[in-house]
């Protein structure tokens, strides 16, 4: 993982004299971009579109929006140069071959980055350095050398060079077989630190169709898009440079050496009006810098804040796990016994963690807020598949796999292989962390109204079978149960969001209406097609609470439309569920 909140902070500390410059070099950009707004032809405010999924790598077509920029100050450009796409690999990372770690003077080490996730992780070994007072010392007799690394420790871990590492769960359905690593724990979930950041005119995942994106690939920068991208049913194509477009209803992908140099290459198009990308996909606080010096051109479409797909695991080199079980059970207990001190009261850790991951003090409380540090009951509902406000660690790894598609993992492997509940399994049967329950709540940082007063996150249009002209749900049907799961899984990975049904029916009676019986049969058909269409979204709802009985029925509601919005001159394509799916953020 390559997740650094320290590096954008360290850009935004500086003298006095440093920021007098600054003030008047932004003055000077913002009568610059007075100018260039008063210029024809220039802009960055594209118009939504909706898209149908398609996968591939394409150079795509040339193509220059002409669409004139929202009026205001001009938007501030980062420092340094323009950085260049990388070419997009087609096939996935080769590690270097498998070989087991072997500990030297009882020491194991592991690597990591600066991210709040892995605070309990430094608490338990009371910082970096091997330290005989740290808990795995006490507790179990070895000692942890953590090393803080930006770039992905895939291979090391792999080859044997470090005992242990830290990724994200999609990651393993990427590289597959070669990943010779045990997964025994959950370490966090991601909340609120990995962001998409768009134009300020688009409002939903389904109008990035057609749209171009900077990102990072093969970590959570670029799943998180292409996740959002398949439960919207919009396509993804990776494109090879700017100046390419992609083809048909896809997001189109660009990338970049990491995230951070992302959101650079976003904000150097922003202060250029070039329009070549229309947003990012990388995570706080870079992110967050982005939005501020955008002066209202571009926005936070969706954080991970109450979407909970990023879980960030620990992944032990296979040969060494095998061979020192009582140590890998150590490295997990004391995990999460660093979890649940820091969850406990992170105000005696703040000096510690501050120190350790170069932060200041008063950052240590909001970067921990993006994150929730995994307990006990939590890991164990997340890999055995029971956990009902995040994403588990076989549905994400499955999401994974579906959202690259066959071309880039054509013989994917199973989520089991790298995954045994021994350790986790043992420490309950001890009466370990007895005390501790799920606890994943809803992030609410607006107010506590109805999700459903903001903007969609996405819209999928979900044809359920009913039998003919009647509201009774086929649940025979095994294409309704596998769409009954789908709108459960919007549910479960996002804790707080709600899901309203719209249902539609066929139109193509009308003209026959209107023959006879006028206007006046076709007014009142019309109103008995709005109530049929309001009691199949009811339907709907009521076979979601009838599978799933811990889902709450108030984050279900239900309209009717009728035949008012047919998306087709098709009757068959607007008997149909729309489900808009709206999150907290």
């Amino acid at each position: 993982m390559n997740r650094d909140p320290s590096f954008a902070g360290q850009c935004r500390r500086g003298s006095a004299l440093g920021v007098l410059i600054t003030l008047i070099l932004v003055a000077g950009l913002i009568g610059l971009g007075a100018y260039l707004v008063m210029k024809p032809g220039s802009g960055h405010a594209p118009a939504p579109t909706s898209g149908t999924p398609t996968t591939g790598t394409s150079t795509g077509t040339a193509s220059t929006p002409a669409v004139a920029p929202p009026a205001g100050p001009a938007v501030v450009a980062p420092e340094g140069k323009r950085p260049d796409p990388i070419e997009p690999a087609m096939a996935v990372p080769r590690l270097d071959a498998a070989a087991p770690y072997v500990p030297k003077n009882g020491i194991l080490d592991v690597d990591i980055s600066e991210y709040a996730g892995y605070a309990g992780l430094i608490v338990a070994n009371k910082g970096l350095d091997p330290n005989p007072d740290s808990f795995f010392a006490k507790e179990y007799g070895f000692q942890v050398r953590l090393t803080l690394s930006e770039g992905e420790n895939w291979s090391r871990v792999n080859h044997g060079q470090l005992a242990a590492g830290a990724t994200t769960t999609d990651v393993l359905a990427v590289l597959g077989r070669q990943y010779a690593v045990n997964v025994p724990l959950l370490i966090s979930y991601s909340r609120g630190a990995d962001m998409i950041v768009v134009d300020q005119g688009l409002t939903s995942v389904n109008q990035l169709a057609g749209k171009v994106l900077a990102a990072a690939q093969f970590n959570e920068s670029e799943f998180f898009i292409r996740y959002l991208a398949q439960e919207a049913g919009v396509g993804v194509q990776v494109l090879r440079d700017l100046d390419a477009r992609p083809t048909g209803k896809n997001i189109g992908l660009v990338f970049y050496a990491d995230a951070f140099i992302a959101a650079d290459a976003y904000q150097h198009e922003l202060a250029s009006g070039k329009n070549r990308l229309n947003g990012c996909v990388g995570w706080s606080p870079r992110t967050d810098e982005l939005v501020a010096a955008s002066n209202g051109r571009a926005k936070i479409l969706v954080s991970n804040r109450n979407l909970l797909v990023v879980a960030d695991i620990l992944t032990i080199n296979q040969g060494f796990a095998q061979a020192n079980p009582k140590m890998t059970q150590g490295l997990v207990h004391g995990i999460l016994e660093g979890n649940r001190q820091v969850r406990a009261d992170p105000k005696p850790f703040t000096t510690l963690l501050a120190k350790t991951l170069k932060w200041k003090e008063d950052e240590v409380p909001g970067e921990l807020a993006k994150v929730h540090l995994a307990n006990l009951p939590e890991n164990l509902a997340f890999f055995n598949g029971t956990i009902d406000a995040a994403g588990s660690f076989g549905g994400i790894f499955q999401s994974a796999l579906t959202a690259y598609g066959p071309q880039l993992i054509p013989n994917p492997a199973d989520a089991d292989r790298f995954h045994t509940g021994t350790v986790l399994d043992a420490l309950k049967a001890g009466g370990t962390f007895a005390q501790e329950t799920v606890a994943i709540a809803p992030i609410r940082t607006v107010s506590k109204g109805s999700a459903l007063e903001g903007d969609a996150l996405l819209a999928k249009d979900i044809r359920f079978l009913f039998e003919a002209n009647s509201s009774t749900l086929d649940l025979a049907s095994p294409d309704n149960q596998e769409y009954l799961a789908t709108i459960n899984r919007y549910l479960t990975v996002s804790p707080g969001s709600q899901v309203l049904l719209k249902g539609h029916v066929d139109n193509s009676l009308m003209a026959k209406f209107r023959q006879e019986g006028g206007e006046t049969l076709v007014r009142n058909m019309a109103l008995k097609a709005v109530e049929l269409s309001k009691e199949r979204a009811k339907s709907v709802r009521q076979a979601l609470l009838n599978k799933y009985p811990g889902m709450k029925g108030d984050r279900l509601e239900c309209i009717g439309r009728g035949w008012e919005e047919p998306v087709s001159a098709l009757g068959d394509q607007n008997r149909r569920v729309e489900v808009r799916w709206f999150t907290l953020e």
